[in-house]
């Protein structure tokens, strides 16, 4: 592959996504909606740290008029001893006040700012749990895990330091501009005729600094899709020995993190000097007219030095306002990403009156379903059957024909486009979600192990079990005897994807996992499919004890695991072709017929 041809890959592949700069205009409703989240502490952290604000901000503002003024225009112009000695402690004392409001100030406001952060966070992940599947189907691992983690740590400095340091600004620009016009409005009104050019220029970059700092956030969104798919997919990776380009894609990816991150740092730095710059020029004006009002004896030596003190105090809260907005600024653009997750709804809602199904006994109705994952792909087109409660039904069909879309439906994973699901004569969009999924185990052909110990794994689907329930379980599926064999038997560290276990250790694991939650209704979506025959027939044996008296849908590409259901449906492109037991359809000679003896046809080749 030609090097331009590479190229053009690696940035076709970076630029699909489904994250994309969000468009809005910079508002403060959404700010305010952020803030929201401030409200838990505003009788606590909240009003502490404003009032260490308040306290810092007086003493800031009554320091330069002792200085100049008291001091220098009574105390040592009269040579008052007595006043210079009660205005030096004067001043040291409020200084001391302001080191300690200081210190309180920064921990209250940390506190503040970590406890928001933290509800923010839980807030989001417990949304996102709540979520449809077609969110999950829609977006990457890891630009999801980017919007729980980087987004919101980005703001965390808003929170901890941006809120709190804007009042503190915004009271210290309001006091010191009071007391400049007090002190020589003609000398204010002199300095501030920069204050337009500068308001001009300064909003002219803010668009273009959110937009960066949103692009920011889109390519960290990418760069962390791409880390968790390339962990994930080492082995393939591996495999194919495709490692050279996914360097190559990883570096496309590093560049344009890396690229957007100095556009957006040098519009940032861009600020800055320019306030210092009007910063010189109001104490050049300051120097040049102050010294002629004091030489007219307009204004004071004391006055004079008092301005010059304020008017420093003056540009640096406009300073750090700029600062603070460009907190602002990264705060919308992940606030943008945050509350597009926030505000998405779940595609399967439950019901106002939801009915809680308690005793569920297991029988299902599938009447006229029709489903749909987009508008062009049918998966069921007008299914009706019926299961009867304690029963066990196969589905067959080739990849696509649309089984997995069944049991989707009747986990209430997806919702149908058309006809009903019952279960117990019950719709099931009338039945309470929790309530329903609480009586359903799925045991998938990849088994999910979590990182922890063997005994936590089983657990999961029962988290109230003791360790003799769970060893119980393990004893019916079979799995005990390979646990007992492990380093540390039930207490074992597995990391995550359980890679120290085979595939039909994994799976026997996932049938203890299933037994021990004790369902009503048990799917198994090809629970065989990647196992040796030596795995299989232990499986087996484990799959005699799981579906004792429940209600069970297997989907199995070995037909050889299905003989024993009380039904079989076949299914093709969405449509019920056949069903009925083994017997009856071997009898039959149609599709089933014809799948066995394909299948019997590739043993024997084999």
């Amino acid at each position: 592959m030609k090097e331009s041809q590479k190229k053009n890959l690696i940035r076709s592949r970076f630029y699909y996504s489904a994250d994309q700069v969000i468009e809005k205009p910079f508002n403060w409703r959404q700010m305010g909606r952020l803030f929201s989240y401030l409200k838990p502490y505003s009788k606590t952290l909240l009003p502490l740290s404003f009032l260490t604000v308040i306290i810092g901000t007086i003493v800031r503002l009554v320091v330069p008029i002792l200085i100049g003024v008291y001091t220098l225009d009574y105390a040592i112009a009269n040579k008052d001893m007595d006043l210079l000695t009660i205005l030096v402690l004067s001043i040291a004392g409020l200084y001391f006040l302001s080191y300690l409001a200081n210190t309180f100030r920064i921990r209250w406001m940390n506190m503040l700012g970590q406890n928001v952060i933290y509800d923010l966070r839980q807030h989001l992940f417990t949304h996102v749990q709540s979520l449809s599947h077609r969110f999950f189907d829609q977006r990457s691992a890891g630009s999801i895990l980017v919007r729980i983690m980087n987004d919101i740590n980005s703001l965390q400095e808003l929170f901890t330091s941006g809120v709190i340091n804007l009042l503190m600004d915004f009271l210290l620009l309001i006091g010191v501009f009071i007391i400049l016009f007090t002190l020589s409005p003609e000398l204010t009104i002199a300095i501030m005729v920069i204050l337009p050019v500068m308001f001009f220029i300064s909003t002219s970059l803010r668009k273009k600094i959110r937009r960066s700092w949103q692009m920011v956030r889109l390519k960290q969104s990418k760069l962390n899709s791409h880390l968790n798919e390339s962990i994930q997919g080492i082995r393939v990776t591996q495999s194919f020995t495709q490692e050279k380009e996914n360097i190559d894609f990883f570096d496309g990816v590093n560049t344009e993190t890396f690229e957007s991150w100095r556009d957006a740092t040098q519009k940032n730095a861009m600020f800055r000097p320019f306030v210092e710059m009007t910063n010189a020029v109001g104490t050049a004006i300051l120097i040049w007219y102050g010294a002629s009002l004091i030489a007219n004896d307009t204004i004071t030596i004391g006055v004079f030095v008092s301005f010059a003190f304020y008017l420093g105090m003056f540009w640096e809260p406009i300073s750090r306002l700029g600062q603070v907005y460009n907190q602002l600024l990264m705060g919308m653009a992940s606030s943008e990403r945050i509350f597009e997750f926030l505000d998405e709804k779940p595609i399967v809602s439950q019901a106002e009156n939801a009915v809680i199904l308690d005793d569920m006994k297991g029988k299902i109705d599938f009447e006229n379903v029709e489903f749909s994952y987009d508008t062009t792909r049918i998966a069921l087109n007008g299914v009706s059957f019926g299961i009867e409660a304690g029963q066990t039904v196969a589905l067959v069909g080739h990849t696509g024909s649309g089984k997995t879309t069944i049991a989707n439906l009747i986990s209430r994973f997806y919702d149908a486009t058309g006809g009903v699901v019952k279960i117990d004569h019950h719709p099931i969009k009338d039945l309470s979600i929790e309530s329903l999924r609480a009586q359903i185990s799925v045991v998938l052909q990849d088994t999910f192990i979590f990182s922890g110990t063997i005994m936590e794994n089983i657990r999961f689907g029962r988290p109230d079990a003791t360790n003799d329930e769970i060893i119980s379980a393990a004893k019916a599926v079979g799995a005990h005897e390979f646990i007992l064999e492990l380093s540390n038997g039930y207490e074992t560290e597995v990391e995550e994807r359980g890679n120290i276990l085979s595939v039909g250790e994994r799976q026997l694991l996932s049938f203890a996992r299933a037994l021990l939650a004790n369902p009503r209704i048990l799917i198994l979506d090809e629970a065989t499919a990647s196992i040796d025959t030596e795995s299989e027939m232990k499986i087996q044996q484990a799959l005699k004890e799981l579906l004792k008296g429940r209600t069970a849908i297997m989907i199995a590409h070995r037909l050889s695991t299905i003989r024993e259901a009380d039904k079989i449906i076949v299914l093709d492109h969405g449509n019920i072709m056949e069903q009925g037991n083994h017997a009856e359809l071997m009898e039959s000679k149609g599709i089933y017929y014809e799948l066995v003896k394909a299948q019997f046809r590739m043993l024997d080749v084999g």
